[in-house]
């Protein structure tokens, strides 16, 4: 039986997981593809450190990228390296070279998707990114199969595991932000420097290559507010929960007006929306579209495994491919005309500790308000007016049905 021969650029976590997972499935993939799946070379930072890693002796393991593209058979290159360089100018050589490439560097293919999709189209050969969003998830296969007939409304998910454990200790153990991040540290979920995570720019990377899936585009990087999760205080924790809310680091992209809207920030959600449960480093996303609904998809978003299947997953697409019919992203067809309730991109939300608060001469009505809380319908950039004439308040958005009881 011939062999598809695949390198792996990078061997921690999710560069080790593919290559045991080639191995340990082996029977599958061969049945699938009708060839088996051959690991031909693995690149690594430090030739004198991969030792004792479980690697097959008959496997190049080498550290000089330019050895692996002179073999003289390779058909797919999967990247799992972090940062935009080098791994952007390995998939490129690795495309002129005639190869798929697979990759899980969402910050990389957030910024030079298109670049990749371009590139492959021209050359004839594939490309897999499913785990650059939510890990083991198949998020970007589901609205790859929605595009055939629906319209996108909106996408909100929990994008990022680690501030959603944190937030979960937070609540369920009453613990500070920093004793959470402490214990998903001791736990492996959270990094030595965990900015990424905590300030929402891995969730922001997943949500622009949503956006191009779903949109077929991305919108000004500038103009998307992205917060994180560092200045949420157990007291505004225990004060959601009196009130039947979670806070939730959502990402969020839809078309308002005919724009791509798109905001990564903390959101208290309610009972009756569905990422209302999602605890712990669980990744969830919540996709509208036009004739299906509302589609709910949940699972384990990082990690060796999961993160490997999504890979090996896209190894079976882009083998079985016709890749000379692919186009790349271009805005999708009719984007813009899908009627919504929030047509003018008014969002519900919950401003925090008022005080004396200034609400004149700006364009919200107030649903509710009570010592502690306001709750009222506004958009954007309303919300922005507010939030610098009340420097002591808080605001939030609110998903999901909610009503603010005066005698709360």
């Amino acid at each position: 039986m011939s062999s598809i021969r695949v390198a792996i650029l990078g061997f921690g976590t999710v560069g080790e997981g593919v290559y045991k997972t080639i191995y340990s499935h082996q029977d599958k993939l061969s049945k699938a593809l009708g060839k088996r799946v051959e690991v031909a070379a693995i690149l690594i930072k430090n030739k004198n450190k991969y030792k004792n890693r479980g690697i097959d002796n008959r496997v190049l393991v080498t550290d000089d990228y330019e050895e692996i593209l002179k073999l003289e058979k390779l058909d797919v290159v999967v990247e799992a390296i972090v940062g935009q360089e080098p791994a952007l100018t390995y998939l490129q050589k690795a495309i002129q070279k005639g190869c798929h490439i697979i990759t899980a560097n969402k910050e990389m293919f957030a910024v030079h998707g298109s670049k990749l999709q371009d590139l492959a189209m021209k050359r004839g050969v594939g490309v897999g990114f499913e785990a650059t969003v939510a890990g083991g998830v198949p998020v970007i296969q589901t609205l790859q199969q929605l595009l055939n007939i629906n319209r996108i409304k909106k996408i909100e998910g929990i994008l990022n595991g680690t501030s959603n454990y944190i937030l979960s200790e937070m609540r369920t153990n009453h613990l500070s932000f920093s004793e959470a991040l402490q214990a998903a540290q001791e736990k492996g979920y959270a990094e030595a420097d965990p900015t990424n995570d905590v300030e929402g720019y891995d969730a922001f990377y997943k949500l622009m290559i949503l956006s191009e899936i779903a949109f077929g585009g991305k919108p000004e990087w500038a103009n998307v507010p992205r917060e994180g999760i560092t200045t949420i205080t157990e007291e505004q924790i225990k004060g959601a929960e009196k009130l039947g809310l979670r806070f939730k680091l959502i990402a969020s992209i839809q078309i308002v007006a005919g724009e791509i809207v798109g905001s990564v920030r903390p959101t208290l959600v309610t009972e009756s929306h569905p990422l209302f449960n999602i605890e712990g480093v669980e990744n969830s996303v919540s996709i509208e579209g036009d004739i299906v609904g509302r589609l709910t998809l949940q699972g384990p978003g990082a990690g060796m495994l999961p993160t490997a299947s999504a890979v090996i997953e896209d190894l079976i697409h882009v083998v079985r491919a016709n890749h000379h019919s692919l186009t790349q992203f271009s805005l999708k067809e009719g984007v813009g005309l899908v009627e919504d309730a929030d047509e003018e991109g008014n969002q519900n939300w919950l401003m925090i500790h008022p005080g004396e608060a200034q609400l004149t001469s700006v364009p919200v009505s107030v649903v509710t308000e009570t010592d502690h809380h306001i709750y009222l319908k506004a958009d954007e950039p309303t919300i922005t007016t507010l939030r610098k004439r009340n420097h002591q308040a808080s605001f939030f958005e609110v998903l999901g049905e909610f009503q603010l009881k005066k005698s709360v």
